[in-house]
């Protein structure tokens, strides 16, 4: 929400989309969340100013324990649906890996594993639930086929959405050093771990709530790194960087005229 007025300046420098993750799960699992009408209404006020095929719903991951159980999540999906549909076109859905680094995290919430027969009750579930409404489902990094449920295998990284974003095919292939479900382009990751103050149980890129605080708090808004300042004895590696879109050649505008 604090970026709200800047989308337009950001908008007229780089071309963008955001993916936004929306979930039906309370403090016990997102500790540090707003509420979620006020997550939701921050979608909807975002897709007013960007467009609908700007802004990705990512419902994701799905996770079951005694509360969130597969009836709860068909019956908040639908809420959220209702309320999400005529602000994006696509809705992405993955089901809980649970990493080593999380297990300390998602320990109080008693989390049972997802079976493949849960996954295809939900998968069904939420395209029953979406057909009609404009919103396209894919899966994120999984092995798992949904397909005759009318879900793919997407990506975050998609190649079809930021040629339409910025109006222009791109070359690039898929990412070799991500694992083989997922599907991204080839891409750089911006980020520092544990520096994230929401505290999702499940998120595997904060381990340590107490580290966040303290990197959060380490932030300078006028340094030129994240967290921290340069202290002078860093190593830093400048990354060579290549433009991806395709640019039309003489024969092609020309074939485009005719």
């Amino acid at each position: 929400s604090p970026m709200l007025p800047h989308l337009a300046e950001l908008s007229a420098m780089y071309p963008f989309y955001f993916q936004f993750t929306i979930t039906p799960y309370g403090h016990d699992v997102e500790p540090g969340l707003p509420d979620k009408r006020e997550v939701i209404r921050t979608f909807q006020q975002m897709s007013q100013q960007l467009g609908k095929t700007r802004m990705v719903w990512r419902y994701d991951p799905i996770l079951l324990n005694d509360h969130y159980t597969i009836e709860r999540h068909l019956h908040d999906f639908a809420i959220m649906l209702e309320m999400l549909a005529p602000y994006t076109d696509r809705c992405v859905i993955s089901f809980l890996d649970l990493y080593r680094k999380t297990e300390r995290n998602t320990k109080p919430l008693a989390l049972r594993p997802l079976g493949i027969s849960e996954m295809n009750i939900l998968a069904e579930g939420f395209s029953r639930l979406a057909k009609g409404s404009g919103v396209t489902l894919q899966s994120c990094s999984e092995a798992i086929d949904l397909a005759a449920y009318g879900i793919e295998h997407g990506a975050c990284i998609d190649k079809e959405r930021i040629e339409r974003v910025i109006g222009a095919p791109i070359d690039v292939k898929k990412d070799p050093t991500q694992r083989d479900v997922c599907h991204c382009m080839k891409s750089v990751d911006i980020g520092q771990y544990d520096t994230c103050l929401h505290r999702c149980r499940y998120c595997y890129a904060n381990t340590n709530g107490r580290m966040a605080e303290a990197s959060f708090a380490d932030h300078h808004s006028d340094a030129t790194i994240l967290s921290g300042i340069l202290r002078g004895d860093e190593t830093i590696t400048a990354r060579k960087v290549t433009h991806l879109k395709i640019q039309p050649t003489a024969e092609s505008q020309m074939d485009s005229l005719f």
